[in-house]
This record gives structure tokens, C-alpha cells and sequence, in this order.
């Protein structure tokens, strides 16, 4: 499912913010196998959203996701079978051209939040200094919307990505930036950060 353009997600927006580098990390939620046709139309926006960042001097964390053994519930109760992630194998493996680099931290996951217990997200950022994240990735209304929500009640600021953020549906993504808008989020594009990164140079 294509990126709603730019003049779709604005309409949305009731704040509007420019990321503060100094204090942002990136945060590129389950680029991995499982989830490639499903990214593949986002996955040029993500890669320049990662340039931007990287650019800027902004940290850049990925995470993925992968299942338990054995699986736990209730996620197990709506993905089952081929829908399960295996350590190991293809569809737990980060997704060439997603602009990863050396030394970039990755950040292994059970469930939809990124800052669930056990991945050790949240400490790893505080002791960064990290007071704002940018999330992009896959799915938009799963793994990208709860990661967002849970950083918002950790007290992080939260900037949500409308054009590097993809799912099974134009309806489901826009349904998310809808809801990141009014209440959890300031919603940017590559567009936004190319120009709000330009600001300090």
C-alpha cells in the first residue's frame, strides 16, 4: 500500500514541530522478510528518512521482531502458523536497503511495542540523552502506532513518519496518522525533515 502523499496526512495535523536533533533518535520499527511486501512501497522514503537522520547526526536504532518459542498470548492468538516470525530465519532478517549501517543498534522484540519489557529500548535511550523519537517502518497501525503511544507515556516526544511508515491498507495507515495526530504525535514526511534539518546548517 503506497504513502498517503503529503496533502492527505496534513489535514490531520493540529501541532506542528520541527525534531530537535540534538535530542532525537530514529527509530526504524521491523524492516525485516515477513514484512517486505508490505514496506516495499515505503521503503525509498525509508531509506532517505535514515540519510536525513544519519545526516543530522541523529541516532539510528532498528528493531525487529521475532516470536517466542513458545509463542505467547495473546499475540499468539492472532498470528499463528506462517505468520510466525523464527529466529533465524528469513523473515526475522533486516531488510537490505534500509540504509543500515555498522554500529547501528538493533533491538530484538516479542510484541508490538518496541518498549516492552525485556528489550532494554527505553534505558538504552535515556542513557543517550534521547528526549524525542521519529518512527518509521512497518506495520503503521501495529508495531509503529504502539511503539509511538508507549514512547509518549514514557515522557519521549514523538514524531510519526506519514511517508516511511507502511501497512496492509491505505484505510488502517491513515486511521493511525488520525490518531498519532490528535493526541500523540507531530507527523512529518522526508520533505518536513530535509527542511527542518536544513534549518540548522
Amino acid at each position: 500500500m503506497p504513502p498517503p502523499a503529503s496533502s492527505t496526512y496534513t489535514r490531520y495535523e493540529t501541532r506542528r514541530r520541527d525534531p530537535n536533533p540534538r535530542a532525537a533518535a530514529l527509530l526504524v520499527i521491523d524492516v525485516q522478510g515477513r514484512f517486505a511486501s508490505l514496506a516495499a512501497p515505503a521503503m525509498p522514503a525509508i531509506a532517505t528518512t535514515v540519510a536525513l537522520c544519519r545526516s543530522a547526526g541523529i541516532p539510528i536504532i532498528y528493531t525487529r521482531h521475532v516470536d517466542p518459542v513458545p509463542p505467547s498470548r495473546p499475540l499468539a492468538e492472532w498470528w499463528a502458523g506462517d505468520d510466525r516470525i523464527a529466529a533465524g530465519t528469513p523473515a526475522a532478517e533486516l531488510l537490505p536497503g534500509a540504509g543500515r549501517a555498522a554500529g547501528d543498534l538493533v533491538v530484538e522484540k516479542s510484541t508490538y511495542s518496541a518498549f516492552a519489557a525485556g528489550t532494554g529500548l527505553e534505558e538504552t535511550l535515556r542513557g543517550m540523552g534521547v528526549e524525542e523519537v521519529i518512527v518509521c517502518g512497518v506495520m503503521t497501525n501495529l508495531c509503529c502506532e504502539t511503539t509511538a503511544r508507549d514512547a509518549f507515556v514514557r515522557g519521549f516526544r514523538v514524531f510519526f513518519s506519514a511517508d516511511a511508515t507502511a501497512t496492509a491498507s491505505r484505510d488502517l495507515h491513515e486511521a493511525t496518522l488520525v490518531n498519532m495526530a490528535y493526541g500523540f504525535a507531530y507527523i512529518v514526511d522526508c520533505d518536513r525533515l530535509e527542511a527542518a534539518f536544513g534549518k540548522g546548517k
